[in-house]
């Protein structure tokens, strides 16, 4: 049993208020998921040309500045980075595949979190108020964002565990539910030049969404396909650049409500982490239809 949530606004007035608005909502969540919790964050985006990473390391006061100085000597490029906790928000002008060889050569121990020009990924192990807390949840500024609380039924409490999963630039996916064919989609999509860094059946249905997507599919034709492909029991909340998409599978029994309003569409495992909005008392209040897409997105900058 899991937790997720997830915020879209619609309003921009709003966005300096998202850490804020979304906090109580990640934490009351807790009951479902006291294990693990993180979130994946969109704004603050780079220009063209530029790439943002977010880091986070293994080890309690990772020296984020040597490493920092060291990348930018092996890439020859301008950087700029900035450390919350025990992660790094890095970023820089430089070619996706010349970062991610120098961090493997240069800190093995250092895992890669997201990628994109928008997304930040942010996670732990321990209580959603310790990881809200650890992060400075509240004051966050930006656009959208999803999250997650894990409860650990069937393996370890562990960061490989954690969710969210990020398996291609600014594409996230949070996930309440199990897939029964993920070893096998495993297999094939690494035959596909997809890479994985868990066994987590959460990673392989953010992969699946991946490569898809690199396929050439629309969002929504991409979790079309996915309610063919993939078995088992789910409830998806996928953060993209532009937006924000929930999808339950054709049997929905996993918990899942909606609401939305002229400034925000807001999504939760149960109503009472959408209780504390603003307006929601005025707000359209429903839950997913099973088998059906729901998305919002804005045009890219």
């Amino acid at each position: 049993m899991c937790g997720i949530v997830g915020l879209y606004l619609k309003n921009p007035e709003l966005e300096s208020q998202l850490g804020a608005l979304f906090e109580p909502m990640l934490l009351a969540m807790t009951d479902r998921g006291p294990d693990s919790a993180g979130f994946a964050i969109y704004g603050d985006e780079v220009v063209d040309g530029w790439i943002k990473l977010t880091l986070q390391s293994t080890t309690a006061d990772y020296d984020w500045s040597s490493l920092m100085g060291a990348l930018e000597g092996r890439l020859g490029c301008s950087l700029d980075w900035f450390s919350n906790a025990d992660a790094v928000v890095l970023k820089l002008n430089a070619d996706e595949h010349q970062a991610r060889a120098a961090l493997t050569e240069l800190a093995p121990e250092v895992r890669v979190m997201s990628i994109g020009q928008s997304i930040e990924i942010l996670k732990g192990m321990g209580l959603p108020a310790a990881i809200a807390e650890r992060f400075s949840l509240s004051a966050m500024k930006g656009s959208h964002i999803i999250g997650h609380t894990r409860m650990a039924t069937e393996s370890a409490v562990t960061m490989e565990g954690s969710h969210p999963f990020s398996t291609g630039n600014d594409l996230c996916l949070v996930h309440n539910g199990s897939l029964s064919n993920h070893s096998r989609l495993r297999q094939e999509l690494k035959r596909r030049g997809l890479q994985f860094e868990t066994e987590n059946d959460t990673e392989v249905a953010a992969a699946y969404l991946t490569w898809r997507l690199r396929e050439g599919d629309s969002l929504k034709q991409a979790l079309d396909h996915a309610l063919n492909d993939l078995d088992g029991f789910f409830t998806f909340a996928i953060g993209t650049r532009e937006g924000f998409a929930v999808i339950r599978d054709p049997i929905a029994c996993k918990p899942a409500v909606l609401a939305e309003t002229e400034d925000y569409v807001a999504m939760a495992s149960e109503y009472q982490a959408l209780a504390g909005l603003p307006g929601i008392d005025q707000a359209r209040v429903w839950e997913p239809e099973p088998a059906t897409m729901y998305i919002w997105e804005r045009k890219s900058a």
